[in-house]
């Protein structure tokens, strides 16, 4: 896989409108931050698009959050406190943040959150959380750096990588957003180590419109279609259907006629009637009085009939069954008789056809739209924050809390030691009691929360969830420790510039 390393303050962009690719090679002896190309070319992003919002946006809807149960750990282990590695710092968000004086925990959620949507290294479709967050060009998306890189495929990149800020049901309310351009930690891209487990994804503009608005088109046009199309049948009158078939010169697919025959039950003696038969049981048979009342009146007929061994065998309707002394495999079959008037009626339709095409518009810049996240780094252990993410996945128990249908929300502050996990090469990540489940990954952590104006500072973005006590119930989410190095890996991600896929 090729990869641009970038040196911590330095910064590699791809020039040109909607470039071909990402080029140019940049190395430091700290090797601080990795990028890598999501859709690196308008071709590229525009077969994602297309991927995802066709058939009324099928796969959105069939994704399912991201949960592989690697993720999903049992204990952690203190470590101690952190070191900071530099001052503490923060970017403020797109838009003035104000303290609100509630005290109430009735939350407003961002707009910026929303889900990301990858197709894994298995080829199945899955999502993730995450959050617009602060950039030069106002094009950026903070989530997780598993979100990005398939860490059970060689560190692989996911495939077709978009986020959709809002989304719920299938509807993409500001807009879908490709991703580009993935900027992560050299550690966690190379070595796969968790205390670097966040990712900063640049976007193109967001397509937005009728993603799969029907278009009435002629037969011809209908038949020589290769995409998603129907037809509806319109009732019509029958002077209507006498003029379409003037027009076309006789009946066409366009305008149909259909004949139905209705029998209505009546009396033996009603004007008209005419006798019926109807298959039945034999119970329903042996049961019906003599006589002549309709309806259930005296037995009509049978007919007994022989069949081959796999017939009997295969044969399912009221009839009979009955092997006979011989070895004969027969059905017999039994009708009532009833009366009936008999009525035909002619229906008159006109078809139209349709074709399902994509009429889409340039929605702008992911930020201008739902505004965008700060970031804070080398904050004091503590820190009172309050996160956000879709969990959709089950408890180690099987109790399925969750839909994954409507964001939620944890409060609280995080642990003031860092934590170890072993298996992710986590020495000090921090922790916050949280009962989410997977698909919650990549949510930020949002400090100096501002519920009036939906605002704060990304000061972590969910990694792991984790069950702390064993209890079959997970508990506890996790993050990376957002220090100096991941200042510089969002500042590179920051400067890059994305562009649109439609003028």
């Amino acid at each position: 896989m090729k990869r641009i390393l970038i040196p911590a303050g330095g910064v590699v962009l791809a020039t040109g409108l909607l470039a071909a690719g990402l080029a140019g090679t940049a190395q430091a002896a700290d090797q601080t931050v990795a990028s890598d190309a999501l859709a690196a070319n308008a071709q590229k992003a525009a077969e994602t698009l297309e991927f995802w919002t066709k058939s009324n946006n099928a796969a959105l809807k069939g994704a399912v959050a991201f949960s592989p149960d690697s993720l999903e750990v049992k204990k952690i282990q203190s470590s101690g406190g952190y070191s900071a590695d530099t001052k503490p710092g923060s970017t403020a968000p797109i838009g003035e943040e104000t303290k609100s004086s509630s005290k109430t925990q009735n939350v407003n959620f961002p707009k910026s959150i929303g889900k990301v949507f990858f197709e894994g290294r298995d080829g199945k479709l899955y999502w993730c959380s995450g959050t617009s967050i602060q950039s030069k060009y106002r094009n950026l998306v903070a989530t997780a750096g598993h979100c990005v890189y398939d860490i059970k495929a060689n560190q692989e990149t996911v495939s077709r990588w978009v986020f959709v800020p809002g989304y719920y049901q299938g509807k993409a309310p500001w807009g879908v957003y490709v991703g580009k351009q993935a900027f992560t930690h050299y550690d966690f891209d190379v070595y796969e180590d968790f205390d670097r487990d966040y990712a900063f994804v640049t976007v193109y503009d967001g397509i937005g419109g009728s993603l799969n608005k029907p278009k009435q088109v002629k037969k011809d046009e209908y038949d020589a279609y290769k995409g998603e199309k129907f037809t509806k049948d319109i009732p019509i009158s029958a002077a209507d259907y006498e003029k379409c078939k003037d027009y076309h010169g006789g009946e066409t697919p366009d305008c149909w006629a259909k004949a139905n025959v209705s029998k209505d039950l009546v009396g033996p003696d009603y004007p008209g009637a005419v006798k019926a038969l109807q298959e039945v049981s034999r119970d329903k048979y042996l049961a019906a009085p003599s006589g002549k009342t309709n309806g259930s009146k005296a037995p009509g007929a049978t007919v007994t009939e022989f069949v081959t061994e796999s017939e009997y065998k295969a044969y399912k309707g009221p009839g009979y069954q009955k092997i006979d002394s011989a070895g004969n495999f027969t059905i017999t079959h039994y009708f009532l008789k009833y009366w009936v008037k008999e009525s035909s009626s002619v229906q008159y339709f006109r078809t139209e056809f349709f074709v399902v095409v994509h009429e889409v518009k340039s929605v702008g810049k992911l930020g201008d739209n739902v505004g965008g996240q700060g970031f804070a780094w080398n904050q004091a252990p503590g820190q009172t924050v309050r996160t956000f993410g879709y969990p959709q996945g089950t408890h180690p128990d099987g109790n399925k809390a969750y839909t994954g249908v409507t964001p939620k929300w944890c409060y609280g502050k995080t642990s003031k030691n860092s934590y170890k996990i072993a298996q992710y090469r986590v020495e000090e990540q921090v922790a916050l009691k949280c009962a989410v489940t997977g698909g919650y990954a990549g949510g930020p952590w949002l400090a100096k929360y501002s519920n009036a104006k939906r605002l704060g500072y990304v000061n972590g973005v969910t990694s792991l969830i984790v069950d702390s006590d064993d209890n079959k119930r997970y508990d506890t989410i996790t993050s990376a420790y957002f220090d100096g190095e991941a200042n510089t890996v969002y500042k590179a991600a920051a400067a890059a510039w994305s562009g649109k896929l439609i003028p």
